[in-house]
């Protein structure tokens, strides 16, 4: 017996037509039969709420491979808030992956064409933002500038430093110079961000079978943001990672991937070295304004009875499960048959605990699939207690060995 409110999850979505469907590699299959006939009323209850109206809506936007785009309308968080470019609303609001990669300095790209070699040398660094949060995408942040502008450029013209020493007013404010054209940021530095988003993080980490971690789901995070900037002519030189894990492994791993440059994997990264401090402003930024998104489209509107003019205030709070705000907003908002929306990771064991209480939400027993793929080869032998097959003798029975 599982929680209806783990669909999500496992790979199932509500579509326009009012379906519930399973979605996997192999295609996607309608459930029905007596699943509608106990559910169907919750269903469409459901489909009556604005958060599964807005996301009926979108359908077809969901069922497209991983967005990576550079421009999209962003999400108006508040009046007179910077959002920047990497807030694509519409994987977002649906729970999507997606990646954005910025405008490649015209200073670092190649002189001649035909050698990438004779790009400025320079550096990357990266770092993630939102790893323990039960509410809201993992965003992974690289940044890159040349090598002999690292530290006079961040450090000591704009001190950058860790993401979490910083105020959420000093990181908007180093973002914004960083998107402005005409900046020496913008015109010196580039920067990239993938947003994991909750959904597809607790869908990969609750497969049946071969179980997607957070930890490989991070390293392909990171490794696919750094060729994306190989890719675009970029003469990376030094690399330089911020790890929460044993560094030894990582930086092998990363050095096989990228015998070109020196590749440096170092725990609090981020307050060691100018590009990675950057790069998690960035993740970091992004994360924030990610999170504050989906809450102003999840939200309902009595939830900001009472708060500041300046709407800043968010009741599910940081998203972290040891902040009681989330947790409170989880229970006081859980759908008895389909939990929560993209804005959760069902994988973590905060989501379980809830949708796994007594009474919590509705249950139900999922038969096994059958894809038609699981015969065996005794399957096409003939036994003796079957049912004769008249067509298949109708020019007569095999004849045994007794018969000769």
């Amino acid at each position: 017996m599982v929680g209806l409110a783990r669909l999500a999850s496992a790979g199932l979505e509500l579509n326009a037509c009012c379906r519930l469907q399973r979605v996997s590699q192999a295609g996607t299959r309608t459930l029905s039969g007596t699943f509608y006939s106990e559910h169907r009323q919750s269903i469409f209850a459901a489909l009556q709420t604005p958060f599964y109206s807005k996301l009926n809506t979108r359908n077809s936007y969901r069922n497209s491979n991983m967005a990576e785009s550079q421009e999209d309308t962003p999400v108006d968080i508040k009046a007179g808030a910077f959002v920047p470019p990497s807030i694509h609303s519409e994987p977002l609001l649906v729970g999507q992956s997606y990646s954005h990669f910025s405008p490649v300095p015209p200073s670092l790209l190649p002189q001649d064409p035909s050698n990438p070699a004779s790009a400025t040398p320079c550096c990357l660094g990266v770092d993630e933002a939102g790893r323990g949060p039960v509410l809201g995408p993992m965003v992974y942040g690289v940044f890159y500038l040349p090598i002999s502008q690292s530290d006079p450029l961040l450090r000591e013209a704009h001190h950058f430093d860790d993401s979490k020493v910083l105020t959420a007013t000093v990181r908007s404010s180093l973002m914004e110079t960083l998107c402005s054209t005409g900046s020496d940021l913008h015109d010196a530095c580039g920067w990239a961000t993938t947003a994991l988003s909750a959904r597809d993080i607790g869908a990969n980490m609750l497969k049946p079978v071969g179980v997607y971690n957070l930890n490989a789901q991070a390293m392909d995070a990171t490794i696919d943001l750094i060729k994306g900037v190989y890719a675009r002519g970029v003469n990376i030189q030094e690399i330089y990672v911020d790890t929460i894990g044993p560094p030894a492994t990582y930086q092998t791993k990363l050095q096989r991937i990228f015998p070109t440059a020196k590749v440096t994997v170092a725990k609090k990264a981020d307050s060691l070295y100018a590009c990675v401090s950057a790069a998690s402003v960035c993740a970091k930024v992004t994360r924030d304004l990610a999170l504050e998104a989906l809450y102003e489209d999840r939200k309902d509107p009595a939830d900001h009875e009472g708060d500041d003019d300046d709407g800043t205030a968010m009741v599910w709070g940081s998203g972290y499960p040891s902040d009681g705000r989330c947790t409170g907003w989880m229970r006081s908002n859980l759908h008895p048959v389909f939990g929560w929306g993209p804005e959760c990771r069902f994988s973590w064991g905060t989501a379980k605990d809830m949708l796994e209480a007594k009474g919590a939400g509705v249950k139900v027993e999922w038969p096994a699939d059958d894809d038609g793929e699981t015969s065996r080869v005794t399957d096409f032998f003939v036994s003796g207690d079957q049912d004769t097959n008249e067509l298949g003798y109708w020019f007569g029975t095999p004849a045994g060995l007794e018969a000769f």
